[in-house]
């Protein structure tokens, strides 16, 4: 097993451009976007160096099996395949490939950690086991606090879970059909993990993404921490229906409107992202045909979306996302 973890670096400050088109922009073309113009980047600033050295092969030579450092193809030793730890952008750890590779020497905020509104939203994606979740949280977070410059915390942390969406002709119908998505044991499950992290200061609140009326009842009898938030995406609804505000306003938690996907990183997208094509990042092979290439099924696992609001000056200082995967030979 390999794991695989994407990052977007600080889409605020670094990085090209994102091109944002009126009325269909939303978290996933970010995502992908932004993961694009960070394999650019990476590329650009390790164009000739390597753990074992290139002698003036460039990144190309060992996408195509041409150097090995030495004027020799080894493709890891043999048939001119290449290992992704030698292409100079990428960066190897133990099971794990960062893809691309990061610097976290810049990493951290400009200010004291006080100043910051830090908010952390996590999405459960839905080819990954259920019971490694716990795990996942604690990668995810490890990831974000060492990119924020070794934070002790973070202010809010939302779960989005697969399966589960606020959609329908009308608000009455959206939490109609919301109350039968997804599985109650295993969000239940999965905030007993938050929970845990919550009660050690690791998280001061914690939120719900696209849990009307109904789930939401269900959801809050079962647990010891009732959530401080609860997204809804109004893409399809023009008004919060009035079941769920009311109940909102009785357990005090906040509603609050987003635009992401639930599924932000389907399997295809992210083969697409890392294979051979013209908007891929050539670490991966498409088929398992070719000779160069990592090879397996690409599970997508998670992702997170962090952001780092100064509070004085009303901006958003850092804001980006980290991916994770596991490539299956």
């Amino acid at each position: 097993m390999t794991r695989i973890v994407l990052s977007t670096g600080n889409i605020i400050s670094g990085g090209p451009c994102i091109i944002r088109k009126p009325g269909i922009f939303r978290s996933n073309l970010e995502l992908t976007n932004s993961l694009r113009s960070n394999f650019v980047a990476a590329r650009e600033d390790y164009p000739a160096a390597t753990t074992n050295g290139t002698n003036g092969h460039s990144h190309e030579d060992y996408v195509n099996g041409n150097g090995n450092g030495n004027g020799h193809t080894n493709g890891n030793g043999v048939n001119g395949h290449h290992n992704v730890s030698e292409l100079p952008w990428t960066e190897k750890e133990g099971d794990a490939i960062y893809i691309p590779r990061i610097e976290w020497s810049g990493a951290g905020l400009q200010e004291e950690r006080s100043q910051y509104e830090i908010t952390v939203k996590l999405f459960f994606l839905p080819e990954a086991p259920v019971d490694q979740r716990a795990a996942y949280i604690a990668e995810a977070l490890r990831l974000v606090k060492k990119e924020l410059g070794g934070v002790a915390d973070v202010d809010l942390l939302i779960a989005s879970f697969p399966g589960i969406s606020f959609e329908g002709d009308c608000e009455w119908e959206a939490d109609k059909l919301n109350a039968k998505m997804g599985s109650d044991a295993d969000e239940v499950a999965t905030w007993t993990a938050l929970e845990k992290l919550h009660a050690q200061g690791a998280i001061q609140r914690l939120g719900l993404a696209e849990f009307g009326s109904q789930k939401l009842a269900r959801f809050i009898e079962q647990v010891q921490t009732l959530p401080a938030v609860d997204q809804i995406n109004l893409k399809n609804c023009c008004n919060v229906p009035p079941p769920l505000a009311q109940l909102a306003k009785e357990k005090g938690i906040e509603l609050l409107t987003h635009g992401d996907c639930t599924d932000i990183l389907p399997s295809g997208t992210l083969r697409e992202l890392l294979g051979p094509g013209l908007q891929g990042a050539g670490v991966l092979s498409e088929d398992g045909s070719d000779k160069n290439g990592l090879k397996g099924e690409l599970i997508p696992q998670w992702v997170v979306k962090y952001t780092a609001f100064v509070k004085d000056r009303g901006v958003i200082e850092n804001k980006g996302y980290f991916a994770g995967a596991e490539l299956v030979a």
